[in-house]
């Protein structure tokens, strides 16, 4: 890297609203005035367009970003197959959708030298790749920083970081990932994951379908939930290296690797809205009943990604973050309920208000479509009986991946050792309190 990247790296910079235009330069005059691609860019660069969606997208949808970079993203040699791992991508053929309700516990410690890219175990997913529509739900752990370069052109990555911190040097600059941080790698960009920590552990939502944004806020109003001022975008810097550097590219499903001549985290400037971006979820804005009844999880929603059908998310990215409980005459934890959404939920710190025990850090239960759910036995009997006056719900930090479609298990997922095994006996001893009247 550069003398002036590294001076660069440490900062970020707040985006002004997402798919507005951001830009960003690590040596003063990289970026070009006036056009694009110049005939000639400055300082003996590269202008190459990095495009996150269909050309004729509409101007509100539209992600794409320039990229003024040391060699163009076309000088590289042939790829070749290389192994998948525990990686696995819709559609998800190997086994049927499974309508009961598992919970496992977190992945088991890996081997030394495990960086994160071959610490990706995938749970499972829906949709199909290669029509761009659906999620995977992936996990990590990792003891190693990564010394190879990663990018996926199948989806856009949503990183949700539960024991260590992460930076992740992408071609736009240097993001730093904490828990209680979640990172967004977009489609195509290339990125390197370091370790701040021993090791790290966490959850990953892999998004085939259209890019992640904020959900509109309805008669909420002009402010709640997450706020556009919060999203960090990097600082533009560069390695400037010379020498062999894998690059490994995840296309439809598998990963191809190519060893290159040069580092392609080369891109001295840029501007564009198709940029990667880092939240802190104790910034989100939460909104909640001061009166009766429990709202919607739908009020907890960080980011979505819209489909086809207005109101039903290929994915929607939901966080129960610290906030007060205030309403009277009502059961304060979540409800029973079935959903024609599935949930993935995963515990990034603490304890969740509805599980008594088994749900812990690291761990994640999935809930799929129609399947009833809602708080254990220890839980609603507790909440019956509380005294209903404001409590302040600060020790737990969870989240929900919830997809309109049913999450498939990959085999090593259903067959996994750290697949709880009888979790539906939470469920036991709710008992019959029905007495008629008459």
């Amino acid at each position: 890297m550069s003398g002036d990247a590294r001076k660069t790296a440490e900062g970020l910079v707040y985006l002004s609203g997402f798919g507005n235009e951001h830009s960003s330069q690590a040596v003063p005059g990289a970026l070009p005035e006036g056009r694009n691609s110049p005939q000639r860019a400055p300082l003996g660069l590269y202008a190459e367009q990095l495009s996150g969606t269909a050309f004729t997208e509409p101007r509100a949808d539209n992600r794409r970003s320039w990229l003024y970079r040391i060699r163009p993203s076309a000088a590289h040699p042939a790829f070749t197959r290389a192994g998948n791992g525990a990686i696995r991508t819709a559609p998800f053929t190997q086994a049927v959708p499974d309508p009961n309700r598992l919970r496992w516990n977190p992945l088991p410690e890996p081997e030394a030298g495990t960086d994160f890219l071959a610490g990706l175990w995938t749970l499972g997913g829906n949709g199909d790749v290669a029509q761009r529509t659906g999620m995977a739900v992936h996990l990590y752990h990792a003891t190693a920083s990564m010394e190879r370069v990663f990018s996926d052109a199948d989806g856009e990555l949503l990183i949700v970081p539960e024991r260590g911190g992460l930076l992740l040097r992408t071609e736009f600059g240097l993001l730093h990932a904490e828990p209680g941080h979640v990172a967004l790698v977009p489609r195509g960009v290339r990125f390197r994951v370091e370790l701040l920590d021993e090791g790290a552990r966490g959850y990953v939502c892999e998004n085939y379908g259209a890019p992640f944004r904020l959900p509109d806020l309805g008669p909420i109003g002009a402010n709640g939930l997450a706020n556009v001022r919060d999203f960090m975008a990097p600082v533009a810097a560069y390695e400037d290296v010379e020498g062999p550097v894998e690059v490994v590219n995840k296309f439809c499903g598998n990963l191809w690797t190519a060893t290159y001549d040069h580092s392609p985290l080369d891109v001295v400037a840029w501007h564009g809205n198709h940029v990667p971006y880092v939240y802190d979820l104790r910034r989100f804005n939460v909104i909640g009943s001061i009166s009766y009844d429990h709202p919607d999880p739908s009020i907890f929603t960080v980011l979505t990604s819209p489909s086809d059908t207005p109101g039903l998310a290929g994915v929607d990215f939901v966080v129960f973050a610290p906030r007060w409980l205030v309403g009277e005459d009502t059961f304060r934890p979540p409800y029973f309920h079935r959903n024609v959404m599935s949930e993935y939920m995963g515990l990034i710190e603490g304890a969740y208000d509805a599980k008594a025990e088994g749900f812990v850090p690291g761990g994640g239960s999935l809930h799929n479509m129609m399947s009833a759910h809602g708080p254990d036995r220890e839980t609603f009997d507790r909440a019956s009986a509380a005294e209903l006056k404001p409590q302040r719900i600060d020790d737990g930090l969870a989240f929900m991946f919830e997809t309109r479609w049913p999450v498939t298990l990959t085999p090593h997922a259903a067959r996994a050792e750290h697949l709880q095994q009888g979790y539906d006996d939470v469920w036991q001893g709710l008992e019959r309190h029905f007495r008629p009247l008459h």
